[in-house]
């Protein structure tokens, strides 16, 4: 068959589909018999075509010019974006799209990229290891000499009689360590198929949380089976705040924070921080003195640290919020004032044995740590009035 034979056949074909398309339009549906016949003429042209052929290895489609072969694709399976009406109306589709969207389609052979990063929010602990003094033990408690009191000096002539002077006593402060712990069983086929090393990833949680509990007992634990904490020794001095609820006082100025400042000494108040928690910083924030000038202050210089009443400050999320009877700050020389005993850091034992029957691995892990407040006097706490 000749290549203008074949341009005929074709033409002949398109005009027929072209007016098979007005007539559908124009009677809002489509005729199944005239479809079924569309369709077998496209199968009477192909065989036409493939007769033609000068050997039976060579396709009569692959014999035709560029715009000719196009237009028989067309014919045949219409176009990604618009597929063949005759096949789509005959709820046959002869070009299938491969598309990430569908998974039988070949959307099983793109997966998305797994990302070996963990999304974690932010934890917050009280940072009170920074400033406070911290020491390590061999044993279960550690004991500090302290002076109790003192002797004053006397005068006396060139040739008085001089006696003792009485008075200079010690004491030992014993500060004893506490455990904590935490317990994990995992899975052994978890451990085995994981994408990551789950070990590791329990270490750094376990590290994280201990930060977290041993913190919160630095600022306010009891001393029983745990620290001992800033805002529950008897005799750290508090100085009321001046109002009922807040850290202002009764005309909304800082005085209470200036009277707190001076509560203690001056060697501790010069090498004094402040702790409190971000709501009462907040507080802190608006706050001026009688001069109407704020009492917080931004670090301009590098490295110099933002400032309340000149002193640095830390955050300390453990410490309560400003409200009545609350005691919402804390300032004064902390490594002098708290220390911090480490008996035993981060221990992690795996036990392959204990859960074997179910499956399973369990990791214990243990910390000692004692804290409490050796030297009250450096300490000062600002209490809302009640």
């Amino acid at each position: 068959m000749e290549l203008n034979e074949l341009k005929g056949l074709f033409e002949e074909q398109f005009k027929a589909f072209e007016a098979f398309k007005e007539e559908n339009d124009r009677q809002q549906g489509r005729s199944e018999e005239t479809l079924q016949r569309l369709d077998g003429r496209l199968d009477e042209i192909e065989t036409a075509l493939r007769r033609s052929g000068r050997g039976p290895a060579e396709p009569a489609e692959d014999r035709l010019a560029p715009d000719a072969k196009a237009y028989f694709e067309y014919l045949r399976y219409g176009t990604r974006d618009e597929p063949n009406p005759v096949n789509k109306a005959l709820g046959r589709e002869e070009m299938k799209a491969l598309t990430v969207g569908n998974d039988p389609a070949a959307g099983y052979l793109a997966p998305a990229e797994f990302a070996r990063e963990i999304i974690k929010g932010e934890v917050e602990f009280s940072p009170l290891r920074d400033w406070a003094r911290v020491r390590e033990t061999s044993r279960n408690a550690l004991q500090l000499p302290r002076r109790t009191g003192t002797f004053g000096a006397v005068w006396t002539a060139e040739q008085g009689t001089r006696s003792e002077t009485e008075g200079l006593t010690y004491g030992l402060e014993d500060i004893p360590t506490h455990e904590m712990y935490a317990l994990v069983d995992v899975s052994q086929q978890m451990l085995e198929d994981s994408e990551f090393d789950l070990e590791s990833e329990l270490r750094m949680e376990f590290a994280e949380q201990f930060a977290v509990t041993e913190g919160a007992a630095f600022v306010d634990g009891n001393g029983v089976g745990r620290p001992e904490g800033l805002l529950d020794h008897a005799e750290v001095a508090s100085t009321a705040s001046g109002s009922a609820a807040s850290i202002a006082d009764a005309s909304g100025q800082a005085d209470g924070l200036i009277s707190l400042w001076h509560a203690i000494k001056t060697g501790y108040a010069i090498r004094g921080v402040w702790l409190l928690n971000r709501s009462t910083l907040a507080a802190v924030r608006r706050l001026k003195d009688n001069q109407k000038q704020y009492v917080w202050q931004p670090g301009l210089a590098v490295g110099q640290p933002n400032t309340i009443l000149g002193s640095p400050y830390v955050e300390v999320p453990d410490m309560p919020d400003e409200g009545a009877d609350a005691t919402p700050i804390v300032f004064g020389d902390l490594r002098r004032g708290y220390t911090i005993v480490d008996r035993i850091q981060l221990s992690v034992l795996r036990d392959p044995f204990t859960q074997a029957t179910a499956g399973k691995i369990r990791f214990i892990a243990r910390r000692r740590v004692g804290g409490q407040v050796v030297l009250p006097e450096a300490i000062a706490k600002l209490k809302c009035s009640t």
